[in-house]
């Protein structure tokens, strides 16, 4: 674009922005704080979902020292059910960064903010952005999907090496004078109007700057590579009932749903039925002989690269000494308190029918 289409093209979408964005409980601040909770809340969930999060979590941790105060397991319990846990443990680990060496306030300079825990490029250029006014732009899936039909680009959005040409193409158009504005622009126009399955060309403000669409391609961008099938695992799960007690194991912090609890198991071997690997992880995991006596739930879970099948038993406890193997902590609770720990959600899916039975007739 030339430089007279560009100054056009920012003043068509700031002004959409101003007149149709979206009321969001982190666009009445400018609290780098709270913009910076949000920022990391939304990465790869929908704005409808982290509303409650948001206000829950800033209603429990007000202040970045109150978050930096907090224990892990408080953090992980206030974002239970939101998924992306490395999220909410790089946040803590950050937060109690800047309270050591910040005083607790977040640094201004986007490259101090930067080697903070958690902190990637979209991030800083976000919370720089907008918090402070610093001239960045922020490209996230939206963004870039604006951009590609926008300009046509051909590099593929799903590709890490084409992110250098998205961001590139981002900071051309970026208005310096109004970059928190600009780039939350951006980033409305692709969640309300350049959507991924029904972009409603006709309404969008921008219409006339777009290649795409003055070309009649924009079915065609932006570009994806193919994935791969998603695997599927069968794990296996047991509900250890002991003196009308469950045992539930907490996951070391690092890695996969880290630091949350669960009950023990693991995956299901080749040519192995569910109850024999229950049988068998359980006494793997954390040195219990246990007896299978229901099947109580099979639950279906999809996480980023792939899914689980997850068949759930009630357990009788025979006999051992609880002696960990993987992971880091455990704890014999009624079932009554499984609401002070922090579980996956896939757990979640079969607490209902567990309240119901817990340990009785077992």
């Amino acid at each position: 674009m030339k430089p007279q289409q560009i100054h056009k093209f920012r003043k068509r979408l700031l002004d959409w922005y101003r007149d149709s964005r979206r009321k969001l409980p982190w666009r009445e601040t400018k609290d780098p704080y709270r913009i910076w909770v949000s920022e990391v809340m939304l990465q790869q969930t929908r704005v409808e979902t982290v509303i409650p999060y948001f206000l829950r979590f800033l209603q429990r941790f007000p202040y970045l020292p109150s978050l930096a105060r907090s224990d892990l397991q408080e953090v992980l319990k206030a974002w239970e059910g939101l998924g992306y846990y490395a999220r909410a443990r790089n946040l803590h680990r950050a937060a109690r960064i800047v309270a050591a060496q910040y005083a607790g306030i977040v640094p201004q300079d986007p490259d101090h903010f930067g080697k903070l825990p958690g902190v990637g490029g979209y991030i800083r250029a976000a919370v720089a952005s907008i918090a402070f006014d610093r001239p960045l732009a922020a490209v996230d899936g939206n963004v870039k999907r604006v951009l590609s039909r926008l300009m046509q680009i051909d590099a593929p959005v799903n590709r890490p090496s084409s992110h250098r040409s998205f961001e590139s193409a981002a900071q051309l158009l970026l208005d310096s004078r109004h970059p928190g504005n600009f780039n939350q622009a951006m980033m409305e126009l692709g969640a309300v109007t350049c959507t991924a399955g029904r972009p409603t060309c006709p309404g969008c403000p921008v219409r006339s700057a777009c290649s795409a669409f003055r070309e009649k391609v924009v079915d065609k961008y932006p570009v994806r590579i193919r994935s791969e099938p998603v695997p599927v695992y069968g794990i296996a799960v047991g509900v250890v009932c002991r003196n009308s007690r469950v045992l539930i194991t907490r996951r070391k912090n690092e890695g996969l749903l880290g630091g949350l609890w669960e009950f023990p198991g693991g995956k299901i071997g080749p040519r192995e039925d569910p109850a024999t690997a229950c049988i068998r992880e359980i006494r793997e995991e954390v040195n219990l002989h246990v007896e299978v006596r229901q099947h109580l739930a099979r639950v279906r879970h999809a996480y980023t690269h792939f899914k689980i099948v997850m068949d759930v038993y009630r357990c009788r406890y025979l006999s051992g000494r609880v002696k960990l193997n993987g992971p880091v902590d455990y704890r014999w609770i009624s079932v009554e308190e499984i609401d002070r720990f922090a579980f996956p959600k896939a757990n979640h899916k079969f607490f209902p029918l567990l309240r119901k039975v817990a340990c009785r007739a077992i």
